[in-house]
């Protein structure tokens, strides 16, 4: 299957807070979107894998992505390493994304900046003609393919966006999503541990971190990206 956009997160509910809206308006835009997380999130203080497997499962529905795939890295202890890069290049190639999103260059958990650097890397090296992969699906040998771009979602830090999206319309349908994984986020009735993410505070923060990019391009929402290279356009007026 060829899609437009691949969504990789380290964790599952990683792709719907960084760049849930900007998927949602793809998707809606006709764009056939994919995700992938790299563990189950088994190393949560709230919840478990197996509820995180459904959650994952819901919020997908909700989003309308063609496919959400789990490859099951170690939460916490996977390393940028030819095994793990091998085994991204598979999906890559056999999902040819000409764009991919991925975790924060830099962030709180380890696991968001190992994220980032290993799907880079992969993204880089799955275009390469003399790394051999296979398909797991026949067997048969795969294609060297290479994203057109990569980009990076904001999570926990406050980074300085190269650009950013309007995703004005969108945020209900973001939230939605965020909110399916009901055992991460606010719920007032939870006996449960507090994390850093459970507070209510953090789930309304989403909302004002949406606002306050929107309102710095003059309109109600936005999501923001970093970029590895320069962004280049054809003329002075694409950019809005």
């Amino acid at each position: 299957m060829k899609i437009d956009i691949l969504a990789i997160g380290a964790h599952p509910d990683d792709v719907e807070l960084g760049c849930g809206a900007t998927l949602a308006k793809e998707i809606a835009n006709n764009k056939k979107v994919g995700i992938i997380d790299l563990t189950r999130g088994e190393l949560g203080t709230r919840g478990s894998a197996e509820t995180r497997d459904v959650e994952s499962e819901v919020a997908k529905k909700i989003l309308g992505a063609e496919f959400r795939v789990n490859m099951e890295f170690a939460d916490g202890f996977f390393v940028n390493d030819k095994y793990h890069q091998i085994e991204l290049i598979k999906m890559i190639r056999k999902y040819k994304p000409d764009i991919v999103l991925c975790n924060a260059i830099d962030d709180r958990h380890i696991d968001h900046g190992k994220g980032s650097k290993l799907v880079s890397d992969a993204c880089f090296l799955s275009g390469l003609i003399k790394i051999d992969t296979k398909s797991e699906d026949d067997d048969s040998w795969q294609d060297p393919w290479r994203p057109k771009h990569v980009y990076h979602y904001m999570q926990w830090k406050n980074l300085e966006p190269d650009f950013v999206v309007d995703v004005t319309g969108f945020m209900d349908r973001k939230m939605e999503a965020v909110l399916a994984y009901k055992t991460q986020f606010f719920d007032a009735t939870s006996k449960e541990p507090e994390t850093p993410i459970s507070s209510k505070n953090f789930t309304d923060s989403i909302a004002y971190r949406a606002r306050e990019l929107g309102r710095l391009i003059g309109v109600e929402h936005a999501e923001g990206f970093n970029v590895e290279r320069y962004v280049a356009i054809d003329s002075l007026f694409d950019i809005k």
